[in-house]
């Protein structure tokens, strides 16, 4: 069971950073512009971002094996589409399609998850195997996605999905139980279609906010859009009968802080991976292949913090001493990062900082996930497996957006102020650019310590699984 689960949430978080290892071997066989790259990899971000309350809800109301099974079937199908695509046109469709049906898998595997384990001992080791996977996925796809575009081509950067989705699809079938069919209420269709929406105009216009810039007329009005669409949600979620999400799930202090860490870790941690990752191969020298095996002590720090978080620590103090702490040991992490210098090497000044990093954000995210699932109705299993993804998807994309505006006003800046722009002025400016990033997502961090430290009640969880109505 757990094997399935596991298989299903890799797929998922892989994909958001195999491709982009890919993408250069992609761009020159299929032919298309650097212009037109970054749609591989926002097709997928729009369609999964903005479709996620909507594939929580849809596995609520058709039951979670059901979706698990359409969820990994549809993403296998679209990534061998993907894999053989003959243009642009091909591809970007197939990623988009990964992008749907990944919206349906996500929460349905953390829904199967949260409503299967319920013992406490085989609760924690599930959800610290899940969260280490969730956490750690993204550098399984830097490591992957560089040994395959190496040793064969950028196409299996795609077929991969297809022998972990078709063995978990088969184990789905076999191995989970059909959950008694929830009762049929309407589909909240108004809260539906502000909230796709409001996600979607929020993800591309973060994604439009990375390349023009915040001030360009199409980020401002998406934005806007976005700002709406969501106050609009809010209001219809308030006065329907049988909302999409029930403001109650949001609203209880344990959740909210949760689903608050996990937005501030991804926005945070994507800021390591985007910019370690330029560094590493432009300063270091590193290949793809090697920079992936590069973030492994990372992963494994992340797989260490979440086992003894969820398995030892939760268990006896509960959340608020352990999610707080852990984002002060990220900021640790990060601010280490932050003495980044032209002569840095990994071992000296790499490796230390992102075994630290690692081990804070294993200790943050993985108590997060289990808080922010804990106590929920099995008819809202769903929605509230959902908002996980959804905090992941926001906060990375925030962070990527963000830093990434930032890191480029600073190296703008410093090349301004360093007269003439020789190629080492450059190089100079950009690891300067990188430190300031790091700072950043330290404060950050810290930030994320002090309102989960207020927002987040003392004590165990004392619902700490599914409530069956």
């Amino acid at each position: 069971m757990l094997g399935v689960i596991g298989a299903a949430q890799l797929m998922v978080v892989l994909d958001i950073t195999i491709v982009n290892i890919a993408l250069p071997s992609a761009q020159d066989e299929l032919g298309f512009d650097v212009a037109s790259r970054q749609w591989v990899i926002t097709a997928y971000s729009l369609a999964f971002g903005s479709l996620l309350l909507l594939g929580g809800r849809l596995s609520d109301r058709v039951g979670v094996r059901r979706t698990l099974i359409i969820g990994l079937l549809g993403f296998a199908g679209a990534s061998a589409v993907g894999g053989a695509a003959g243009g642009f046109a091909m591809l970007i469709a197939a990623r988009a399609g990964q992008g749907v049906f990944a919206a349906i898998l996500a929460p349905a595997a953390l829904s199967t998850l949260n409503i299967t384990f319920t013992e406490p001992e085989d609760r924690a080791r599930a959800f610290a195997v899940f969260s280490a996977i969730a956490a750690s996925g993204a550098v399984v796809g830097l490591l992957l996605g560089g040994a395959v575009t190496e040793l064969l081509s950028w196409r299996w950067c795609l077929y991969i999905n297809l022998a972990l989705a078709l063995p978990a699809a088969a184990g789905a079938f076999f191995i989970v139980r059909a959950a008694p069919r929830p009762r049929r209420a309407g589909l909240d269709w108004p809260g539906a279609v502000s909230a796709s929406g409001g996600l979607f105009c929020l993800v591309y216009g973060l994604s439009t906010a990375e390349s023009d810039g915040w001030t360009a007329s199409l980020t401002v009005v998406l934005l806007t859009a976005s700002a709406l669409l969501i106050v609009a949600f809010v209001v219809i979620e308030t006065r329907v009968q049988a909302p999409l999400l029930p403001l109650q799930i949001v609203a209880d202090r344990n959740r909210g802080g949760a689903y608050l860490t996990i937005a501030l870790t991804f926005c945070a941690m994507f800021a390591a991976f985007l910019f370690l990752t330029y560094f590493m191969q432009r300063d270091l020298m590193y290949s793809p292949l090697a920079t992936g095996v590069a973030f492994l002590p990372m992963a494994a720090g992340i797989g260490l913090a979440a086992a003894l978080a969820n398995t030892v620590l939760m268990r006896r103090v509960g959340p608020r001493p352990i999610i707080p702490t852990g984002m002060v040991v990220a900021a640790a992490g990060m601010a280490w990062l932050g003495r980044l210098a032209v002569d840095a090497t990994y071992t000296r000044d790499i490796l230390g900082p992102i075994i630290l990093l690692g081990l804070g954000m294993g200790m943050a995210f993985s108590p997060a996930v289990a808080t922010a699932t804990s106590g929920v109705a099995t008819r809202d299993a769903g929605v509230a497996s959902a908002m996980v993804n959804t905090s992941q998807q926001i906060g990375g994309t925030v962070g990527t957006a963000a830093l990434s505006t930032i890191f480029t006003t600073v190296l703008d800046r410093y090349i301004h102020h360093h007269q003439p722009p020789t190629p080492a002025v450059a190089a100079t400016g950009a690891i300067h650019g990188y430190t300031v990033a790091f700072h950043i997502a330290s404060v950050l961090f810290l930030v994320g310590a002090i309102l989960t430290g207020i927002i987040l009640r003392s004590g165990r969880l004392i619902n700490n699984e599914p409530i069956h109505i």
